[in-house]
């Protein structure tokens, strides 16, 4: 073939980009390897905690189209916590409304699973990998993430990983790089983030900048002289 300089000098005279990148090592399991042990860490870390879980399990019965990628059962605790594994975010909003419907499945699968008893609680986190490409984009959009997982970190953290309350709302925790451990997120990068975008005010039309008067009194001046 024609050396890389024969290739550059090519797509220079055409004005078009050129891209030189390494493939996918050949030997790789998998091509969804790194999503495949997200799963992995919940599934061990929850059956520690004594869940049953279960690997992309349908949440509607006769469509597999239609599936959690792990979903956690507490028989004792009657509870189902559907977890959603992140190796790289694509559509945020189809993966939300996505998610949406798998909930509303489960929870008709609550129904008949908690009989007389009455239904059993669902809950739903995502567990995304915590590279850099995922950290930045929660804090471009710190209030998206924060409306739709309001769920506290810590507790989903303590769910997981020791069987602790459920939280009542959305959650979304990181695991790090080599899917070895799961952790809550910071909450207070939004508000950074905002005091940085926040506009400032302009002045009033005409009002041009303001002067002191050295005849008028200062409100932050006491008098200590007697009348």
């Amino acid at each position: 073939g024609a050396p890389l300089d024969v290739w550059f000098a090519l797509a220079e005279a055409l004005d078009r980009p050129m891209r030189v990148e390494f493939g996918r090592d050949a030997a790789d399991p998998t091509p969804d390897a790194g999503h495949l042990a997200i799963q992995e860490l919940v599934l061990r870390v929850a059956k520690q905690a004594g869940f049953d879980g279960r690997f992309e399990i349908p949440t509607r019965p006769g469509d597999p189209s239609r599936s959690t990628d792990v979903r956690l059962v507490d028989h004792r605790g009657r509870r189902l916590v559907l977890v959603e594994c992140w190796n790289t975010f694509g559509d945020i909003g189809a993966a939300v409304r996505s998610a949406d419907r798998k909930r509303a499945e489960v929870e008709a699968l609550a129904v008949a699973l908690g009989g007389d008893e009455g239904p059993n609680a669902v809950g739903a986190c995502w567990v995304v990998r915590a590279t850099r490409r995922n950290r930045e984009l929660l804090v471009r959009y710190p209030h998206i993430f924060e409306s739709r997982f309001p769920g506290p970190g810590p507790a989903w953290v303590a769910t997981l990983t020791s069987g602790g309350p459920t939280p009542h709302e959305p959650g979304l925790i990181w695991c790090d790089i080599e899917a070895t451990r799961l952790f809550a997120r910071r909450r207070h990068a939004h508000d950074h983030v905002a005091r940085l975008s926040a506009p400032r005010r302009s002045p009033r039309a005409g009002s041009g900048p303001r002067r002191w008067d050295h005849r008028a009194p200062r409100a932050d001046v006491v008098s200590t002289s007697r009348p």
